[in-house]
């Protein structure tokens, strides 16, 4: 699949060709035009309904005459890829997820598809997660496809759907129905890392691994029977009592190589009170007030110190005066890379100490990590260095998850990396209320991402 790349329509994206430089020159207009579109498109998941997307952005290729493939991995669930052909270095990936979460409209203040552009805001579900940074990576991928300049890679862009309910639908179907796609690729750039104010520093955060989810269903038996005659023990207060060790235990804190490196890379960052404790991370897990303190100001950070399990389903009778024969529920449980899941399952049936209460797994990846010594995490750097003055570019590793675990298992080196600067205020609407992104972060996030491609992908 060979991508046409007609000078002529730089005119179209706002862009200019400066000799070997690719410089967006405005595209403030054009970005939060295709974002305000894009978030007009209805893919909150479940259902997903994906190739509504697919449909949205294929119409943005076919504008620009590049080929693409389509394909669903069940009615609905559409992806998408385009490929720029280059050279025989391994090929770079930029990827996105077309799906979003649900959204609780009375919460909002605004509606939450209506794509608005208003006091220098795109408003709608999805804007940071990832579609604004999907938008993004398109004006980049276009601005690289009309230079006509030859790539010594070939470069891709992938949407995929499902990742919000684990990417089994996207990611993980992509890889099994079309390894072709990926067979030549070195790289990957997804979502999971930021820009981050921190103190009077600036971090740009490039995600290089993360916890590994092992979701769990706890299911207690007990016998049946009438509400008004309560039994000494049933399925309810057994599952209670499980919950409750949970619930109770705090894991043993650990340091894995990764967040030490990411620790002592924000170090200088810290305040006074701080700053030895992210220097020595190791020092930091033996002070209980210290690791207390973390987790109420900033329990994402803290959550990388130690395995985590979050009740977050219950499920008992259907009826209220009816005692069920069985109760469930559900646990989020996050661990360290180094953990081995079947070893802490094992420590769960043992805090739970009950023979009448099953764990079963619900779903659980495997840990990979993503080296930072390569080409194109300096390339990041530098231009960081150039948008980002005196920004640490530090590895990072993130307490959730995203599709880059299906590519590192793949040997793909994969990051998270997103160009947007963002208030703590504007990072809360990922999955929360109001979510919005800047014009300001669409212009300047572009013009960043094209000189990332720029410097890693032209022939030199």
């Amino acid at each position: 699949m060979k991508a046409s790349r007609p000078a002529a329509i730089c005119a179209l994206l706002g862009l200019t060709i400066i000799g070997a430089d690719l410089a967006a020159a405005d595209d403030r207009e054009t970005a939060a035009q295709r974002l305000s579109g894009y978030l007009q498109v209805d893919t909150v998941n479940p259902p997903g309904n994906e190739s509504r997307g697919v449909d949205y952005l294929a119409g943005i290729l076919e504008k620009h005459g590049i080929p693409y493939g389509r394909g669903e991995s069940a009615p609905g669930r559409g992806n998408l890829w385009a490929r720029l052909e280059g050279g025989d270095e391994p090929g770079l990936v930029l990827l996105h997820h077309i799906d979003v979460v649900p959204v609780h409209r009375e919460s909002w203040s605004f509606e939450p598809f209506s794509g608005e552009v208003k006091d220098g805001y795109v408003h709608g579900r999805g804007a940071l997660d990832t579609k604004g940074l999907g938008i993004v990576q398109l004006q980049a991928f276009l601005a690289l496809a009309d230079s006509g300049q030859p790539l010594r890679r070939d470069v891709w862009y992938v949407a995929s759907a499902d990742e919000e309910a684990g990417g089994a639908f996207g990611a993980g179907w992509l890889i099994e129905a079309h390894p072709e796609i990926f067979a030549g690729v070195g790289y990957l750039l997804n979502e999971g890392g930021a820009v981050r104010q921190i103190g009077e520093g600036l971090a740009v955060m490039v995600e290089v691994t993360q916890k590994v989810p092992l979701w769990l269903r706890l299911s207690a038996s007990g016998r049946p029977g009438h509400g008004s005659a309560p039994q000494v023990e049933t399925a309810v207060t057994r599952l209670l009592r499980a919950t409750h060790r949970i619930a109770q235990t705090r894991f043993a804190p650990r340091v894995v190589p990764a967040v030490a490196e990411m620790f002592q890379g924000l170090a200088p960052l810290q305040d006074e009170s701080l700053s030895s404790f992210f220097e020595d991370p190791r020092r930091a897990i033996a002070d209980d007030e210290f690791m207390l303190s973390l987790q109420i100001d900033n329990p994402g950070t803290h959550a990388l110190l130690r395995n985590t399990c979050s009740i977050t389903r219950l499920a008992g009778s259907a009826k209220i005066n009816v005692v069920p024969a069985r109760a469930q529920a559900e646990l989020d449980c996050r661990l360290l890379p180094d953990q081995d899941p079947d070893a802490f399952i094992e420590q769960l049936a043992t805090i739970i100490n009950d023979d009448d209460v099953q764990i079963e797994r619900i779903m659980g990846f495997s840990p990979a990590v993503s080296s930072a010594d390569t080409d194109l995490f300096e390339a990041v750097r530098s231009v960081s260095d150039k948008h980002f003055p005196g920004a640490l570019v530090v590895p990072h590793v993130s307490s959730g998850f995203t599709d880059s675990h299906f590519f590192r298992d793949l040997g793909i080196t994969s990051y998270g990396y997103s160009p947007f600067m963002m208030s703590v205020g504007e990072s809360r609407g990922v999955h929360g209320n109001d979510e919005r992104i800047s014009v300001e972060n669409l212009r300047h996030g572009t013009q960043v991402m094209t000189e990332i491609l720029q410097e890693f992908t032209l022939e030199r």
